[in-house]
This record gives structure tokens, sequence and C-alpha cells, in this order.
């Protein structure tokens, strides 16, 4: 009888930390793991307590850095892996909501199965591409049911490099892959 109750226990407990781990790297609209719209900058310190942050702080309108518009908050694992880039919407403020969150850690993971590692093909079977913008490097895919952009290098779609070139849907090869993935809380 006591093994029966420690046993279910047990398989509770398994149960309940799966899906807490899970949650910690699902990506839906307004929300990466425990990221949400209404997240300041102020919470990221008790949300990543058992990580490191790293702030690259603009100076704002008094500072010399005019090269750096917004400020930026690395996130990484202990061990070093980096997890998230968080721009929030405001410089300089720790009440301020978050803008975006570039993605770099393949175990982030969309409902429909996307993550940093999934190709073209993977991408547009499962999710509707709003539009793509061609930049000098790469076209970027605009999710707007998951409010995310998705850039893939030129050089993936076989085209040159620093051209103004228009992408379409048909020009992507199936295995391209992706150079950034951006979700946005705005």
């Amino acid at each position: 009888m006591i093994k029966k109750n420690v046993l279910a226990i047990i398989l509770f407990s398994l149960i309940i930390v799966g899906c807490t781990n899970n949650n910690k790297f699902k990506i839906e609209k307004g929300k990466v793991g425990q990221i949400t719209t209404k997240t300041t900058v102020l919470d990221l310190e008790n949300i990543f307590k058992n990580d490191s942050i790293i702030k690259n702080l603009s100076e704002g309108a008094l500072g010399d850095n005019y090269f750096q518009d917004d400020d930026e908050y690395l996130i990484f694992e202990k061990g070093g892996k980096h997890l998230l880039t968080i721009v929030p919407k405001e410089q300089l403020d720790s009440t301020s909501t978050i803008k975006s969150l570039e993605i770099h850690d393949s175990r982030f993971k969309t409902d429909s199965g996307i993550t940093l590692n999934s190709n073209f093909s993977e991408i547009n079977a499962n999710n509707n591409i709003n539009r793509i913008e061609s930049t000098f490097s790469s076209a970027t895919l605009f999710l707007d049911d998951l409010n995310t952009t998705i850039a893939i290098d030129k050089e993936e779609l076989g085209l040159k490099e620093f051209s103004t070139q228009k992408v379409s849907l048909e020009q992507i090869p199936d295995l391209a892959k992706m150079k950034t993935f951006i979700v946005w809380f705005n």
C-alpha cells in the first residue's frame, strides 16, 4: 500500500516537472516560456534567477554610443548556452515591457513544431506566411499568427548578397535554414 502511494507521488511529480519544463520553452503569440506581453524588465531577474543575464544597455539620448539604439538583455543558461536576447520597449527603464525576443536555443518550440533548427518546408507547411520582405542580405518571413519574423540568409536562397531582389515563396528552397527567429510583443 505504501509502495503504491510513493509510486503515485513520484509519477505525479515527474508529470508536473515534465509539463513545467515544456512550458519553459514554449512559443505562443504574446508568450515565450514565462515571458508575456505584461512582463517587465524588472521581472527578468526573477524569471531567470537560475541563469545569467548580461545587460547591454544603450546610453539613451545622453550617451555617446550612437550605434546602439536599444537596450539588450542576453540570457545565458548555466553552462554558457545563449537562450534569448530580449529588447524592452523603453530604454533605461526597469518598468518597461518587452518589445521583442530573439530565440537562440533550439529547445524553444511553437505548437506547430517550429524551432531555430527548422527549415523552410517545416515553417511553410504548418504556418501562414503573411508576407516576405527582402533586405540586402536576407529575406524576412512574417508569421502574423505568432507575431514572429524569421530571416533566411540570401545565400541559402542562392541569391547574391547585397541585392534588393524581391523574393517569393516559390524561390525559397525547402531546406533553407533560418538565420534569426524573433518574437514580437507589440
